[in-house]
């Protein structure tokens, strides 16, 4: 079922787009701040924004790195919204202040998100790594509601707030953010090397999904969205989306600051280059993406009756953890 609606699209739904790896924190889990590319032109990244509207890629996502070091995020920005781009953006907030958000609304941003991993100032500003950070960011979601953007926080599910993620839905509520990302841990870059430290076993996180599902189902002011498809194993669980297992490679793909295609940011597998290969060739045709719209069961997926649902959870943290991009998901507590 999940491969004949993938191919239905001509095109992923969203570009999630690192124009920089810099960043001024160094995050415990941070996949990319390891990483290193030559970044583009400001006019390299608007022919890449030319080839997005030609093949009607409809969302972009700013992330990083962290967007706000570009000093041409604004023209970047605006350039894209004046060609029908809906605009986001991913941050850590320390460089939004009021003057930026106003900015940034400006630009023609649809949303801004702003990361916070703990409701407790202390623990977020010790898992950034930065002190003064949970100040910061808490001030930006401010600054993006006064300046009538939509606001979305992105709080990094972890042994820090897995049994405390309620604060944080309050802390949303505080902030007036519309909508609360509880993302799953992806064992990516430092997030593979701190793994033993951040990452849940696989029980601990059936009993954080199935307490949070139900608070989920319990709230009306607040919108909580997941990204685990390893979820859809869960008895009972009858959300609907698009594609089945991963949403990478099939929804979204990813974008490095040197305009290489990978299928997420979590995955570093070189697709192709946007700016120099024929794109619509690499959608259909690329080796690695029609791998994993494909996937074969492995290790316990074969013959698990869930399998069709989950399509064996998380591909990056698969591979991320075996080399392989069909093995079973790790947190798979099945």
């Amino acid at each position: 079922m999940a491969d004949a609606i993938t191919e239905q699209f001509s095109a992923p739904l969203t570009f999630n787009w690192t124009l920089s790896y810099r960043c001024n924190f160094s995050c415990s889990h941070c996949y990319s701040r390891d990483e290193a590319a030559e970044e583009l032109s400001t006019e390299e990244i608007k022919r890449i924004v030319d080839v997005l509207v030609t093949q009607q890629v409809p969302f972009i996502n700013f992330g990083g790195g962290e967007p706000l070091i570009r000093d041409d995020l604004l023209e970047i920005t605006r350039y894209a919204s004046d060609q029908g781009l809906n605009v986001s953006m991913n941050s850590n907030g320390w460089l939004l202040n009021q003057a930026t958000a106003e900015e940034l609304k400006a630009a023609g941003f649809k949303s801004v998100g702003i990361s916070i991993d703990s409701a407790t100032g202390a623990s977020h500003d010790d898992f950034r790594n930065m002190p003064g950070s949970f100040e910061k960011a808490t001030a930006a979601l401010d600054a993006l509601h006064q300046a009538g953007i939509k606001t979305t926080m992105s709080s990094v599910i972890s042994r820090i707030n897995f049994q405390d993620f309620r604060s944080l839905l309050d802390l949303a509520r505080q902030h007036h953010v519309a909508q609360i990302y509880l993302h799953n841990f992806k064992c990516s870059g430092r997030g593979f090397k701190n793994r033993e430290d951040l990452d849940l076993t696989p029980e601990e996180w059936k009993e954080f999904y199935v307490e949070a599902l139900q608070v989920k189902n319990d709230t009306d002011d607040l919108l909580i969205s997941f990204d685990d498809p390893v979820i859809a194993s869960l008895p009972g669980y009858q959300e609907e989306s698009l594609v089945k297992g991963s949403s990478c490679g099939k929804l979204s793909l990813h974008l490095r600051p040197n305009g290489d295609i990978t299928p997420c940011g979590f995955i570093p597998l070189v697709v192709g280059n946007i700016l120099t290969d024929d794109f619509e060739d690499l959608w259909y045709n690329s080796p690695v993406l029609n791998g994993m719209r494909h996937k074969e069961a492995k290790g316990k997926c074969q013959g698990c009756g869930s399998y069709q649902d989950c399509l064996g959870g998380c591909t990056a943290r698969a591979f991320a953890t075996t080399g392989d991009l069909s093995e079973p998901d790790p947190h798979c507590w099945k």
